[in-house]
């Protein structure tokens, strides 16, 4: 597994699996910088267990034909959105059908968590 079929896989996809505690659950994400990120709670995707999971299986799929592309460990780090708004403004930009689209990224940072995913053991 290479970080550049992950970094690929997660570009052309706009969602994955994660196999969270409470089972796997299909999330909307965007990479940035090297990782995966998400954002949960607060109106959003709810991922229970994720914040609280040192590491977390993904499952990327290939755009193609739906079939899993790559399955790999991450680490999960729970991001403080105002020491990161670059993520926070490729989140933004990539969700999809926004009732708040506006006041979005100001109820993200009162209700949600944005959490980045860093694949492990990807050369």
């Amino acid at each position: 597994m290479t970080l550049r079929l992950i970094e690929e896989g997660a570009k052309k996809s706009s969602v994955l699996w994660l196999a969270l505690p409470s089972g796997t659950r299909l999330a909307w994400h965007v990479w940035h910088d090297g990782a995966i990120h998400v954002v949960t709670g607060g109106g959003e995707q709810e991922l229970p267990g994720l914040a609280g999971s040192p590491e977390i299986e993904v499952i990327l799929r290939s755009k193609d034909n739906g079939a899993q592309l790559v399955r790999f460990p991450a680490t999960v780090t729970v991001l403080n959105q105002a020491e990161h708004p670059e993520v926070v403004a490729a989140l933004a930009k990539e969700r999809l059908n926004a009732i708040d689209s506006t006041a979005l990224t100001a109820r993200w940072a009162a209700h949600s968590l944005v959490v980045r995913l860093t694949p492990l053991n990807a050369g």
